[in-house]
C-alpha cells in the first residue's frame, strides 16, 4: 500500500473553509505528493468498482509522461457556439484563482489539472451518439497520478464551501488511503467478444465523396476531410480498461486516451500531436499523406518512398505545413521546422510527418493556441472555413470529440492536446469507431474507403476484432 501524510492538507481544509465563508464561493484545495512508483494503468482500473464514469489516462508517445484520473473534483462544461475556448479557460482561471494550491514540484502536470476535449464542430446538430459529452467537456479529478519519466507525483484535489467542517478532512483521508491501497493491484480484464459489425451506409459515403469532388470546380475548396462509422456490437458490457490494455501493447508510439462521462468512454491511440505547451516553448505537428505497412521490410520501405514521392500526399501535407505555420508565427517570435517531411511509421499505417516549434509570445494561452490549430487541414480542409461548413452540410456522422482537440491543462497555464483520431466512442455493449480521409480534386472515393478501412485497423484490433 502506498502512504502518504497528511502535512498540509488538514490547514489547507480550514483555510479555504474560512476563505470560502469570506467570499461566498466555493473553494480549491489541492495538494500534491512525490511517491512511490505506481502503474497508471493499474490506477485507472482499479478506480472501476468506485468512479466508473469518472475516470480518464493520457500518456504521451514516448511514453515519458502519464497522467490518470479518478473522480471529479470540478468541471467546466460548455455547449454554446462562440468563444467556447475562452469560456473554458476563463472559468478555470476564475476556479484556481483564489484556490490554495500546496506543490513543491515544479512538474508540469502536478497540481490542479483539467483534462478534456472540445467537439469538432460546435455548429453540427448534435445528435444521441454524443449525448453524454458536452461541445466542450474537461475534469478536475479528485485524485490524479502523474508519472514523468518514471517519477511518480500524487495530487488530491477537493473543494470546500463555507458549509462544511474539519470533518471533510477525515472523509477524504479514508478515501485517499482506500485508493493507493487498491492501487497496485493487478486488475481482472474482461473478454472482449464482438458479436456484429455495421458500416455506416458506406455507399453513400462514397457517393458524398464523389459529389465533393465533383463540386471542386465551382468552389474554392482545396480539401474536405470526410469521415465514416463502424458500429460495433458485442454479448457483454465494453469494459474500457481492456481496450485501453491493448491500445497501450499495440500502439505505443501514439497519444494513449480514455475520457469517461456518464458512462460513456471515448478512447483511442492518437499519432498526431495538436500542440504542446511547456513554458515559452511551443511543440506541434504536420501529420497528412497516408498509406499501409508493407507485409515484409522491403514491401514497407518500398511503401514509405512511393509515400514520399507521390504529389497528391506531398500537396496535402503541405496545405497542413502551410497552416500550422502560420498560425504559429502569429504567436511566436520563432518558429522552426525542416524543409521535407520524415515518415511516422505506426503498426497498420505510416504517416508524412512534419514536427514544428516555437518560441511563445507572452500573454498567448495554451486554449487560444488550440483556438487557432483546430481543425487543422488534415482533419478539415482548406479553406478552414469553407471546408468545415462543406461537412457540416454533407457529412452524415456527427463527430462529437472525433478528429477534435483532446487533453490536458495546468493551472500553470502548460498541457497538451492531441488530434483524437483512432479513437471510438464506448456505450454498454456498442462502441462507434471512426475513420477519415481527404478529399481532393483527383480523389477516388473507392481508394479513400479502403483508406479509412486502414485506419479502423488500430481500434478494431483494441476491441478484440481482426488484427490484420
Amino acid at each position: 500500500m502506498v502512504a502518504i501524510q497528511e502535512t498540509e492538507l488538514r490547514q489547507g481544509i480550514l483555510d479555504a473553509i474560512e476563505r470560502a465563508k469570506g467570499l461566498s464561493r466555493s473553494i480549491l484545495v489541492s495538494e500534491v505528493h512525490k511517491i512511490d512508483n505506481i502503474d497508471p494503468f493499474y490506477f485507472f482500473a482499479t478506480g472501476r468498482d468506485k468512479f466508473l464514469g469518472e475516470r480518464f489516462f493520457w500518456k504521451d508517445p514516448e511514453g515519458d509522461f502519464v497522467i490518470a484520473g479518478l473522480g471529479i473534483c470540478g468541471q467546466i462544461q460548455s455547449d454554446q457556439d462562440a468563444d467556447r475556448f475562452f469560456h473554458v479557460e476563463k472559468e478555470w482561471k476564475r476556479f484556481t484563482e483564489n484556490a490554495f494550491v500546496y506543490n513543491n514540484h515544479k512538474e508540469n502536470g502536478t497540481g490542479p489539472s483539467l483534462f478534456g476535449g472540445f467537439s469538432f464542430d460546435p455548429l453540427k446538430e448534435k445528435t444521441a451518439l454524443w449525448s453524454k459529452f458536452s461541445g466542450a467537456l474537461f475534469h478536475l479529478p479528485k485524485y490524479m497520478l502523474t508519472i514523468i519519466k518514471g517519477n511518480a507525483y500524487f495530487t488530491t484535489n477537493l473543494v470546500c464551501t463555507q458549509h462544511d467542517d474539519l470533518s471533510l478532512f477525515d472523509k477524504i483521508m479514508k478515501e485517499r488511503q482506500g485508493v493507493l491501497s487498491l492501487s497496485n493491484k493487478k486488475p481482472v480484464l474482461a473478454k472482449l467478444d464482438i458479436k456484429d459489425i455495421v458500416e455506416i451506409n458506406p455507399e453513400a459515403w462514397k457517393e458524398t465523396i464523389t459529389d465533393v469532388v465533383h463540386d471542386f470546380g465551382d468552389s474554392e475548396l482545396k480539401k474536405v476531410v470526410l469521415a465514416r462509422e463502424l458500429r460495433l456490437h458485442f454479448t457483454d458490457i465494453i469494459q474500457a480498461e481492456s481496450v485501453l490494455k491493448n491500445l497501450l501493447d499495440e500502439q505505443r508510439d501514439s497519444f494513449t486516451f480514455a475520457f469517461e462521462s456518464n458512462g460513456d468512454c471515448f478512447i483511442g491511440a492518437s499519432p498526431e500531436r495538436l500542440v504542446k505547451k511547456e513554458g515559452a516553448s511551443l511543440f506541434s505537428a504536420c501529420l497528412a499523406g497516408s498509406i499501409g505497412r508493407g507485409a515484409t521490410p522491403e514491401e514497407d520501405e518500398k511503401l514509405g518512398d512511393e509515400l514520399l514521392n507521390d504529389q497528391k500526399n506531398l500537396i496535402e501535407h503541405q496545405y497542413v505545413v502551410d497552416m500550422i505555420k502560420a498560425a504559429m508565427q502569429e504567436t511566436c517570435d520563432e518558429v522552426i521546422l525542416p524543409d521535407q517531411p520524415e515518415l511516422m511509421k505506426m503498426k497498420y499505417i505510416q504517416h508524412l510527418y512534419t514536427p514544428v516549434i516555437g518560441k511563445n509570445r507572452e500573454g498567448t494561452s495554451l486554449l487560444d493556441l488550440v483556438n487557432r490549430l483546430h481543425p487543422t487541414p488534415a482533419l478539415g480542409g482548406l479553406p478552414k472555413q469553407a471546408a468545415v461548413e462543406k461537412i457540416r452540410e454533407v457529412e452524415q456522422l456527427d463527430r462529437g470529440l472525433y478528429a477534435a482537440p483532446l487533453g490536458w491543462l495546468d493551472y500553470r497555464g502548460n498541457g497538451e492536446f492531441a488530434v483524437a483520431i483512432r479513437s471510438g466512442l464506448i456505450q454498454g455493449k456498442e462502441a462507434s469507431l471512426f475513420a477519415g480521409c481527404g478529399i481532393v480534386a483527383d480523389s477516388n472515393a473507392e481508394s479513400e474507403y479502403k483508406e479509412t478501412s486502414i485506419k479502423f485497423r488500430p481500434m478494431l484490433a483494441a476491441l478484440g476484432g481482426k488484427k490484420s
